[in-house]
């Protein structure tokens, strides 16, 4: 008999949740001491509409921290990739020094 896989609650990148809500993307365990916040600030005019500038942030979750504070880097890129891509170096280093 077939065994059922454990349905996640959210689509998984590389080993860590990533959750879409607009323009808005979390990127990580909400648990961990860190997350990443992108923002698709603009996007192209074709029919798929790719976004062709996103802002990157690796975001403190420590509650304690007011929320102006809670910002550890920023950057902008010019593809969801990009984004991406630094965010998930951003997110193991800033998680390995944590751990």
């Amino acid at each position: 008999m077939a065994e059922k896989k454990e349905k996640l609650p959210f689509m998984l990148y590389k080993g860590y949740p990533l959750v879409r809500c607009g323009n808005n993307i979390y990127y990580g365990d909400p648990k961990d001491p860190f997350v990443i916040f992108i923002q698709i600030l603009e996007t192209d005019d074709s029919h798929d509409a790719l976004p062709t500038k996103v802002s990157v942030e690796l975001l403190s979750t420590d509650e304690k921290v007011p929320i102006f504070e809670r910002s550890q880097k920023r950057g902008e890129k010019t593809s969801l990739y990009e984004a991406l891509d630094i965010g998930q170096i951003w997110l193991q280093r800033a998680l390995a020094k944590k751990g």
